[in-house]
């Protein structure tokens, strides 16, 4: 209701203020997907919101980013089983793939991180360091920036969540099955109208149970098989071997290209992806997870139909709220 005052006013204009006391009435609006006006209102609030983090995006970092690509966004803890180096050797391999065809008709991507690393986790601060220097050079190649920009947005905080909340498209939930917590911040941008790209994890499950699979891309090892393939003993290498792009991409990384004037600063997280065992398995997941990423560039080419689904994430989230959770528990345990 504070962070989203355009999706308030839209959901109170047609519910009433039952809603910001009982989230679960949004299930009542649940005809409203249908509706060709709500959806084209959705999508201006959506704009809106786009906008304004485009704003703050450029007040904090002088980058200038464009309201009509996709916004991507992965905000959270920087840690490796949440797996951000998943997302960002993704990056890498669109950003080759545009450079080796720059006139092919591929969908403007936007692709926002955030996020605090703890103060000794020397691997999550060379993760951030990575990803700034991806940034940096994607900034700085006129061929490729207008189709893919990559934002590090500091000092992660809840006012700053307000902002990029709102106006993600894609929510990115990705961390290595059977790992994570059933946290909230997949729920939050979900609620907002974002579409979640990720494992059968944590409240992920949730959130496909209630928005439909069909609503949500799931992708990746379950929880059993990641346990199967840690004890059958990982060869992070093996990967490289079926898949000659990731290989390609991995060697950029290691080159140095994109910290030429330190070009071993990306040695500590080349070394640990590749080291046999690798706890999180971030390659044997990148196939799926690229498939996964055609998935949503094939959807979001059709506007209305994209904002059909985001509409469903948001109206199916009042089973996400404290109310019912500590309702349930009063009444269960």
């Amino acid at each position: 209701k504070q962070s989203n005052l355009g999706l308030s006013a839209l959901l109170t204009e047609h519910l009433g203020s039952a809603w910001e006391n009982d989230l679960e009435e949004l299930g009542r609006m649940a005809g409203a997907v249908d509706d060709p006006e709500f959806r084209r209102q959705f999508r201006s609030i959506k704009r809106i919101n786009k906008q304004r983090l485009a704003d703050e995006v450029l007040r904090r970092t002088g980058v200038q980013i464009k309201v009509n690509s996709l916004f991507d966004v992965q905000v959270k803890r920087i840690h490796e089983y949440k797996r951000q180096l998943l997302n960002l050797l993704y990056v890498v391999t669109r950003y080759r793939r545009i450079r080796a065809d720059p006139g092919a008709d591929i969908v403007p991507r936007t692709v926002i991180f955030a996020g605090k690393a703890a103060p000794g986790y020397a691997m999550a601060k060379a993760i951030i360091k990575l990803i700034n220097n991806v940034a940096r050079t994607i900034d700085a190649d006129a061929e490729v920036r207008d189709k893919l920009r990559v934002v590090f947005l500091p000092d992660y905080d809840v006012s700053l969540a307000q902002k990029i909340m709102p106006a993600a498209d894609l929510s990115q939930q990705i961390s290595t099955a059977g790992m994570e917590a059933s946290g909230t911040g997949n729920m939050k941008l979900a609620l907002n109208g974002a579409l979640t790209i990720g494992t059968l994890d944590g409240a992920n499950i949730e959130i496909r149970d209630h928005v439909g699979a069909e609503n949500i891309f799931i992708f990746g090892l379950t929880a059993d098989q990641v346990a199967d393939r840690r004890a059958a003993g990982y060869r992070p290498r093996s990967e490289l071997d079926a898949n000659p792009e990731l290989k390609s991409t991995l060697d950029l990384i290691e080159s140095g290209f994109f910290s030429p004037e330190r070009p071993g600063d990306a040695k500590p997280v080349i070394d640990r992806l590749l080291g046999d065992g690798e706890p999180f398995l971030v390659l044997a997941d990148f196939a799926a997870y690229a498939a996964a990423q055609d998935q949503v560039d094939a959807l979001y080419r059709s506007e209305d139909e994209w904002s059909r689904k985001a509409i469903v994430n948001c109206l199916t989230m009042g089973y996400c709220s404290s109310d019912r959770s500590v309702r349930e528990y009063a009444d269960r345990i």
